[in-house]
């Protein structure tokens, strides 16, 4: 647990500088970035050589902590997150308090909060929501060992977490879900 508590500190520590960081998530390993802060947005951006018209996945420590995110919170995403198996990114219209440049469409934001013990401590202590998008070029598949990530991505970030590096069972990306303001939703993926 030593290694886990090492990261977790001098991860938090390169979020408030604004930094980069290479972490494992409750899905495949991620790119991280404080979610309020666009020149990291924009950082991530650059290292991922990917549009920055294209939304970016946050991070949020408790559903509790939605309304601080999203103007109305649907009903349907409580019950939605209560039933689901897997990790969950739920797409949200009407963000707020985040960097402008992760948003996607009617100020929109995907947000999921991980339930593995990692990516939720993070969350927990670094006290705001992290971007976590994946660990690859735009384009190019994504990552689903440590193992697979490039050394381009590697050396492109600020921190690359040890925990859990040698773990070598594939992880898959999140379900997500589109939640729009009249009650419905799409299946995205």
């Amino acid at each position: 647990m030593k290694e886990f508590e090492q990261d977790i500190q001098a991860c938090v520590e390169v979020l408030r500088r604004g930094g980069l960081i290479l972490y494992p998530t409750d899905t495949i390993w991620g790119i991280g970035c404080d979610a309020t802060n666009a020149e990291a947005v924009s950082r991530v951006y650059a290292l991922k050589r990917r549009a920055d018209n294209k939304a970016l996945i946050v991070l949020l420590d408790s559903e509790e902590n939605l309304d601080h995110y999203v103007v109305d919170v649907p009903e349907m995403a409580y019950e939605l997150l209560n039933v689901a198996v897997k990790p969950l990114t739920l797409i949200y219209e009407g963000a707020f308090n985040l960097a402008p440049n992760l948003l996607g469409d009617n100020d929109s934001v995907g947000i999921r909060v991980p339930r593995d013990e990692f990516a939720h401590a993070l969350c927990e202590r670094f006290g705001r929501p992290i971007v976590s998008t994946s660990a690859n070029i735009s384009g190019s598949a994504s990552a689903s060992t440590f193992g697979q990530i490039s050394d381009e991505i590697k050396s492109g970030v600020d921190y690359v977490v040890g925990y859990r590096q040698n773990e070598t069972t594939p992880h898959t990306a999140s379900n997500i879900i589109l939640l729009r303001g009249d009650g419905t939703f799409k299946i995205i993926r």
